[in-house]
């Protein structure tokens, strides 16, 4: 990759770029990013609460991925990563590893467990490359546990 990858807080509008992640994502069956756009327009959800954060990442001035951490609304005092996607034509360049570990840095210091949903096998792989463990209940699974990771 010749452009180096710049991760960048959402935080007052959706980033430029946000309808192409979105129809890439669509085509490939994904409405999560149709899900995170109409929230955000809505401001049903802002990734505004202590713990939460939403990121993109940009290589030069492109949009090439997003992804965000929230309370997670079925496990009390855990985070839950959501909306990950990477463009097809970025992956496998640690993009997506990049995102992740932001977000998992920001909730170290909260102590608490992290939890996602991957909806696919190559999605548990990932996930599971960065530590989380299989863990299915409550809508989500895997888990992270910080105490695990060192």
């Amino acid at each position: 990759m010749n452009s180096e990858v710049r991760l960048a807080p959402v935080l007052d509008d959706l980033p430029l770029g946000i309808d192409l992640l979105q129809a890439e994502a669509a085509c490939e069956g994904h409405r999560f990013l149709e899900r995170l756009v109409t929230e955000w327009m809505s401001r049903r959800e802002r990734f505004a609460r202590d713990g939460e954060a939403l990121l993109a990442a940009y290589v030069g001035s492109d949009l090439v991925g997003i992804g965000g951490m929230t309370l997670d609304p079925a496990a009390r005092g855990a985070l839950r990563m959501r909306r990950f996607y990477v463009r097809a034509s970025f992956r496998r360049l640690g993009i997506g590893r990049r995102l992740a570990l932001s977000l998992l840095e920001r909730s170290r210091p909260l102590g608490c467990q992290v939890t996602v949903n991957a909806g696919t096998s190559d999605a548990s792989t990932f996930w599971e490359a960065l530590g989380f463990m299989p863990d299915p209940c409550n809508g989500h699974t895997h888990v992270f546990h910080p105490r695990d990771s060192g």
